[in-house]
C-alpha cells in the first residue's frame, strides 16, 4: 500500500524522460484534511450508489501519490488481476537491470511453450487467439529484444511478451517488486494461460490499494532506481489501449496507465497528469457481470468524477493526516 515513506524522488531531468516538467502551483490548490474529507463525501455521494448497483464489486483508490487517499472504496478487496499484473512484471525487469542481473537489450528466443508454475515439470502453451498484440507472434521462432517485449507487454498488453518477460525475470523478482511497493495482498503466481496452475489454485491477484502503491513507488522513484522509474513511466505514458480511463478524461490529458480485462473484469491503474493540478493516482477495479463496453464505461465514469475534484485530491499536511511526506506538488506535465 502507498503508506511507506519515500526514500527519494525523481529529479527533474529524470521526470522529463516521462514527460513531466516543473510548473508553478498555487499553495491554495492544496486543501487541508477537512477539505479533503469534503471531497471524499462528494465522491461518495456521486459514485457509491451507482457502484453499489453493479452486479459485482468495484474498488477505487484516488489521491495524490505519497498521501492518504482522498476517496477509497473497498481498497483492500482482492480482484483477479487480469493484465494489471504486467506492471509488476515490468518493475521486476527494470529492478533486475538496476542490479546488473539482467540486460534489457538482450535478445531472447520467442516461443509459445512455457514451464507451468505448478512445479510438476509440465508445460503450457500460449495461443495467439488469446492475445491483443500480433507483433510478438510475428517473431515466433526468432528472437526479440527484452526491452521491446516489456514495452509491448504494457502498451498493447501482449500476453506472449508477458510470458517471455516473466520467464526471464522469474516469479520471485515480481514478488520482490510488489513487496517494495508495500503490497499486502497482490501476487503474480503464474503466467498467462497457465491453466494447470490456475486449476491448482495459483491465481494472479490485485487490490486497488496495492496498485496505487505500485504507481506511487514508480512516481516517487522508490520502486527501482530513479532513471528506471522514469523509463517505466515513459512506457506507461505510451499506453495504446485507451477505451476505459482515458474516456473519462479531457482529450490529450497525459496519463501513465495500465488496464486489464477478461470476461467480467475491467481494471485500470493510472497516474493522471493534469496541467492545472498536481498529479494523482486513480485505480479502479471492477469485477462484475458486465460486458466489455459496460465495464469500460464504469472506469470512465469514475475517471470523470475524480477529474472534477483533481485540485482537491490531496493535502499539504503530513504526520497523522498523511503518514507519507508530501511529494513535491510542483511536478506537472509539460503540455
Amino acid at each position: 500500500m502507498p503508506t511507506g515513506a519515500p526514500q527519494s524522488e525523481l529529479s527533474q531531468s529524470e521526470l522529463s524522460q516521462a514527460g513531466l516538467s516543473q510548473a508553478d502551483v498555487r499553495a491554495d490548490a492544496r486543501p487541508d484534511a477537512e477539505h479533503r474529507a469534503g471531497v471524499s463525501a462528494q465522491l461518495k455521494a456521486e459514485l457509491d450508489a451507482e457502484l453499489d448497483a453493479l452486479p459485482g464489486r468495484a474498488s477505487v483508490w484516488f489521491g495524490r501519490p505519497g498521501q492518504a487517499p482522498a476517496y477509497v472504496r473497498e481498497p483492500d478487496a482482492t480482484h483477479y488481476a487480469a493484465s494489471t499484473m504486467k506492471v509488476a512484471v515490468l518493475a521486476a525487469a527494470y529492478r533486475l537491470a538496476d542490479e546488473g542481473l539482467l540486460d534489457l537489450d538482450e535478445q531472447v528466443p520467442v516461443h509459445d511453450d512455457f514451464e507451468s508454475a505448478t512445479g510438476d515439470g509440465t508445460s503450457y502453451h500460449a495461443t495467439a487467439d488469446y492475445d491483443s498484440d500480433p507483433e510478438p507472434w510475428a517473431l515466433l521462432g526468432r528472437s526479440a529484444g527484452l526491452r521491446w517485449l516489456a514495452r509491448r507487454m504494457i502498451v498493447r498488453s501482449s500476453n506472449l511478451a508477458t510470458n517471455l518477460v516473466l520467464e526471464r525475470v522469474g516469479l520471485p523478482a515480481v514478488a520482490a517488486a510488489w513487496a517494495t511497493a508495500g503490497a499486502r495482498s497482490s501476487v503474480v503466481a503464474r503466467g498467462i494461460q497457465d491453466y494447470g496452475a490456475e486449476q491448482a489454485g495459483l491465481s494472479n491477484l490485485v487490490t486497488a490499494a496495492d496498485l496505487a502503491g505500485l504507481f506511487t513507488a514508480l512516481y516517487d522513484g522508490t520502486l527501482a532506481s530513479a532513471p528506471a522509474c522514469a523509463q517505466m513511466l515513459t512506457v506507461l505514458l505510451g499506453q495504446e489501449v485507451t477505451q476505459d480511463v482515458v474516456r473519462g478524461l479531457p482529450p490529450g490529458t497525459p496519463v501513465a496507465h495500465k488496464n486489464g480485462w477478461v470476461e467480467g473484469i475491467r481494471h485500470s491503474a493510472a497516474l493522471v497528469l493534469p496541467g492545472d493540478a498536481p498529479p494523482y493516482v486513480l485505480v479502479t477495479c471492477v469485477s462484475a457481470d458486465l460486458d466489455e463496453d459496460a465495464g469500460c464505461a464504469v472506469v470512465a465514469r469514475v475517471a470523470a468524477a475524480t477529474w472534477k475534484v483533481r485540485a482537491d485530491a490531496g493535502t499539504s499536511e503530513t504526520g497523522a493526516a498523511s503518514p507519507v511526506p508530501a511529494i513535491d506538488n510542483s511536478l506537472l506535465p509539460n503540455l
